[in-house]
């Protein structure tokens, strides 16, 4: 047996370690259009916000049914690109691993999805808790930094790449916090920006050669 057969060897060794502790079948272009999503939500969300500040500054309505009505649309566009992008994400990774013979939901699968479940609840009862004290301002770094803590959560199970998407949210959030008027913004550049860049990122680094 020659060095590159050695080499070989303990390449697929190493894989095969990789596949008993880690989750790899996580696709990048699930990322990208989780991203485009995001973007798409927040252009529409701008339009939303524009026009309700239009008619509370310009034109004079002040009406509280109107405020409701704007947190409804609000909340059901936000669950609209959720939706998308969890679809494309549960396809595209299903689509990969089955590509690629592994198992789509096994312990490792488990394990990744508990970690990320715990920050996240705890994310969603924070936002909760500022839904419930009228301080919808900081609904989104809470959003940013609960999403960034469950991702580096998860990266102990999954690809480590996912660790440096997670700290970058969780840095965005922070600086968020300092400026929560601009929220909108952030939540374009966090979960669009940022979603694209290493969505790209991974398929460039794991499956373009595959494909």
């Amino acid at each position: 047996m020659n060095e590159q057969q050695h080499l070989d060897t303990l390449t697929d060794i190493k894989r095969m370690m990789e596949r008993s502790t880690r989750f790899i079948s996580l696709s990048g272009l699930s990322g990208v259009i989780a991203g485009v999503s995001a973007l798409v939500g927040a252009c529409l969300a701008y339009i939303l916000l524009r026009d309700y500040y239009y008619e509370w500054d310009v034109l004079g309505n002040h009406s509280r049914e109107a405020f409701l009505h704007l947190k409804v649309r609000l909340v059901g566009l936000a669950l609209l690109v959720l939706l998308v992008a969890i679809s494309a994400g549960c396809y595209l990774t299903w689509r990969r691993a089955k590509k690629n013979g592994e198992a789509i939901w096994d312990g490792v699968a488990r394990k990744v999805l508990v970690n990320l479940a715990i920050p996240l609840a705890a994310g969603a009862a924070f936002i909760l808790g500022t839904l419930y004290n009228e301080t919808p301002i900081l609904i989104t770094p809470t959003c940013l930094i609960f999403y960034g803590l469950a991702l580096v959560n998860a990266s102990k199970y999954t690809l480590s790449d996912i660790r440096y998407l997670g700290l970058a949210e969780i840095g965005l959030g922070i600086i968020n916090l300092f400026a929560v008027r601009y929220g909108l913004y952030f939540w374009a550049i966090g979960f669009g920006v940022l979603h694209i860049v290493y969505g790209t990122s991974m398929w460039l680094k794991y499956e373009r050669k595959a494909a």
